[in-house]
């Protein structure tokens, strides 16, 4: 990539180019809220439209898991038979109907049926315990559950308020099966063709509720809309095409291609920036049971996988791999991810070793998928940077009071507009104030911007650990710790991991005379929350905590603490 003359164009005129009056991503700008924000003013519109849209693949692979195959046209048909059903059990439009499952091709059948009539899809967290399960469900106010057989027997013994429908199951082992209504995969393409239930849908009617973790340890419901998950189709076609102009290309033409996705369709990334570009263009996405980078090698090359990625540890498991050259990976042609920090080291890589275009970019749950993208070139000669945003989207650097908009090369809290915000935190009112602010989202990155536009992340205001795209949040781990009656005080931070490129530890105080280890913390922690938020370090620390004068814990001290004892680890 880096032998040819670039860049062709500067980002500004490629984006000019792109946006033209006329062109596919032409954008103009609406009130939604009572702010003015960008939006495409072509494309699909509605979650429905892509279910149309379908159509034009016919029998061609949609989702491959295993020996299962599902085409589009099985796709179209279980989807419809599934929205018919939900009407016919009293789901109405704004119903949430919460969906729990691991990667499976009953996720975008649910996904589609609920939101074609107008309810509100909740992806919630396969990884979660029953009470973390049941609490979203009950926060959610979910009329109906979705999910698969492990997830109902992580929630027994929960009170679950409401109507459950359960795929993979036994006969007798779910109270209702999935099956019973639209049969198993290997059944949907004998399902008769019908359309989409007549519901009236616009833009901006809420269709997604997915839940992140906020500061105050509990989980909170971002409340998404038809209009900000469609905008990840055309962000996602138009960063193909910015690559391209950027290197003096033409724009290329959309095309089917084949997508390994080993990253989990409750999150924004796999679920809108993935899976509806792949309903849209028709490409077919092959699943992962769990990630494993031997069985990966094995499906690029028998499933002629042209895209991979999700977070910066598959790209690394893939490369280190000691029985790589034995595949034939020559298929492969772009391995993106977000989510966690990665090293330059990889960006390069992946193109020379993988002869590969790497990829990454910026959004969040509040932002319903992408903001930002940076692909080819751009992010071999910015490896730091994660791209400049998407034509609708905007962003602006604010100090960290939030009164004042700061210059290029400045570091500040990163705000971001565009179709893509959610319009609200779901019965948080104190907590939609405090972050969405005319449009504008408080991301809680510390950023900077530098002349091009170009988008730095610096920091986390709000301390959140990212582990290989798993967002942790220290204070609900430090919430489980102070439950252990030998602790009295508890801190919890990153610290760095190569692939991973953080994980959490913990730094506690132990009362007067008290005993616990760190193996005995890390159960007592996993006992109550997912394992990939247990501390994979506890140091019992002598004396209090480091704090500043008015109390508050010294996170810079204790994320040194907690380095140099990793660092002393990994060098025993």
């Amino acid at each position: 990539m880096g032998a040819r003359e670039w860049p062709a164009l500067t980002a500004q005129a490629a984006q000019e180019q792109l946006c033209a009056p006329g062109a596919l991503f032409e954008f103009t700008v609406q009130q939604i809220n009572g702010a003015p924000v960008r939006v495409w003013k072509n494309g699909p519109q509605v979650l429905p439209d892509l279910v149309e849209a379908a159509k034009a693949h016919g029998d061609r692979d949609f989702m491959v898991l295993n020996d299962e195959r599902v085409s589009f046209d099985a796709f179209r048909r279980a989807t419809a038979h599934l929205a018919d059903a939900l009407l016919a059990r009293g789901v109405e439009p704004g119903d949430r109907v919460a969906i729990a499952m691991r990667n499976l091709p009953e996720f975008p059948i649910a996904y589609f049926a609920i939101t074609a009539i107008g309810a509100i899809v909740v992806p919630l967290n396969a990884w979660w315990t029953g009470p973390e399960l049941e609490y979203a469900i009950r926060d959610s106010g979910a009329r109906t559950l979705i999910c698969d057989a492990a997830r109902w027997q992580v929630l027994a013994g929960q009170a679950i308020a409401c109507d459950a429908l359960v795929c993979r199951a036994t006969p007798g082992a779910a109270p209702e099966r999935l099956e019973d209504l639209i049969g198993a995969p290997k059944d949907w393409a004998k399902l008769d063709p019908r359309p989409l239930p007549e519901i009236h849908i616009a833009p901006d009617d809420p269709a997604t509720l997915f839940y992140t973790s906020g500061t105050t340890g509990k989980p909170k419901g971002a409340l998404g809309t038809h209009r900000s998950s469609m905008s990840n189709v055309l962000s996602t076609a138009y960063a193909g095409a910015f690559a391209a102009l950027r290197r003096g290309e033409p724009v290329p033409e959309p095309e089917p291609r084949a997508s390994l996705l080993p990253i989990p369709l409750f999150h924004v990334t796999a679920c809108n920036a993935r899976m509806l570009s792949s309903v849209h263009v028709g490409h077919k996405t092959v699943l992962m049971d769990k990630w494993d980078p031997l069985e990966a090698l094995q499906l690029i090359e028998r499933e002629q996988i042209t895209h991979t990625g999700g977070v910066p540890a598959i790209a690394w498991s893939l490369i280190e791999h000691p029985r790589r050259k034995e595949f034939d990976l020559s298929s492969l042609t772009g391995v993106a991810y977000g989510g966690a920090p990665a090293a330059p080291e990889l960006v390069r890589l992946i193109a020379e070793d993988l002869n590969c275009e790497p990829g990454t970019g910026w959004g969040m749950t509040e932002t319903s998928g992408t903001v930002t993208r940076h692909d080819g070139e751009d992010y071999l000669n910015r490896p730091d940077s994660c791209g400049p945003p998407v034509p609708v989207a905007e962003l602006k650097i604010m100090s960290l009071d939030g009164e004042t908009e700061l210059p290029a090369g400045q570091s500040g809290e990163l705000w971001a507009r565009g179709p893509m915000v959610v319009r609200e935190y779901w019965n948080r009112p104190d907590a939609t104030a405090e972050t969405f602010k005319e449009g504008w989202v408080r991301t809680g990155d510390v950023a900077r911007l530098d002349e091009e536009g170009f988008c730095y992340i610096v920091d986390r205001a709000k301390d959140v650990i990212i582990r290989g795209g798993e967002n942790i949040y220290p204070v609900e781990i430090e919430n489980r710790l102070y439950e252990h009656p030998a602790i009295v005080d508890a801190a919890v931070a990153a610290i760095p991991h190569r692939t991973l490129g953080e994980e959490p530890a913990a730094l506690v105080t132990l009362a007067s005379g008290a005993q616990a280890d760190e193996a005995e913390l890390q159960a007592f922690v996993r006992e109550a929350l997912a394992s990939f938020k247990t501390p994979v370090l506890v140091r019992v620390h002598d004396g209090p905590l480091p704090r500043n004068a008015s109390g508050k814990i010294l996170k810079t001290e204790v994320r040194r603490i907690l380095a140099e004892l990793a660092a002393m680890r990994a060098s025993a």
